[in-house]
């Protein structure tokens, strides 16, 4: 099953800010869905170019109309890369794993917080995320190779965890070319949208 992906000047900005003793502004996502609307805050200056890239598809309106894939209760919902049809979207280049510099910023895939999906290759996300529904430690870096790279955590939830743990409790089977996990009631984000910046 495939889990899933630039420097822009938001990542010369954090390091302008980190440079001057300034604290970064962590950007706030609106991902609005078929079942609720969720906040999400990003992590600019722990995960600059991972936070960049979801900007970037974010602002090209690519995870409009896409839906939530992969939903295993307990362990995390997955969406970003399959639209209603379960057409996979294109998508720009692989992304560095920023999974070793979270780790030691303290960013792990605890409930609530947000991270990279990608396939078995540590390098290989692109746009699809997922959402952690408890603290899923085994995902966390561990060492640098492929067993211990782990998923890059870069946001978390701050508004519309009940809507996430509503989705978790969907009924689950076959969709697209997904055998299982795959929710029956479609959750389909209608809008992705930049809403402001949270000052630290």
């Amino acid at each position: 099953m495939k889990l899933i992906k630039l420097f822009t000047p938001l990542v010369m900005l954090s390091a302008i800010a980190a440079a001057n003793g300034a604290a970064a502004e962590d950007p706030q996502v609106d991902i609005k869905t078929s079942h609720g609307t969720l906040r999400f805050e990003l992590y600019a200056g722990k995960a600059p170019k991972t936070v960049a890239n979801f900007l970037q598809y974010v602002r090209d309106g690519h995870f409009d109309g896409t839906i939530f894939h992969r939903v295993i209760d307990a362990f995390m919902i997955q969406g970003g890369g399959f639209d209603k049809n379960y057409n996979q979207k294109k998508t720009r280049d692989t992304i560095e794993n920023e999974a070793e510099m979270g780790i030691k910023a303290g960013l792990k895939n605890d409930l609530g917080t947000i991270a990279m999906a990608r396939t078995a290759a540590p390098h290989s996300a692109s746009s699809q995320f997922f959402i952690n529904l408890k603290n899923n430690d085994f995902l966390n870096f561990t060492s640098a190779d492929s067993r211990g790279y782990g998923y890059a955590v870069f946001g978390k939830v701050v508004s519309g965890m009940d809507v996430v743990m509503k989705i978790a409790k969907l009924k689950t089977g076959s969709g697209g070319p997904f055998p299982t996990d795959a929710p029956q009631e479609m959750v389909i984000i209608e809008a992705a949208s930049v809403v402001e910046a949270a000052k630290k």
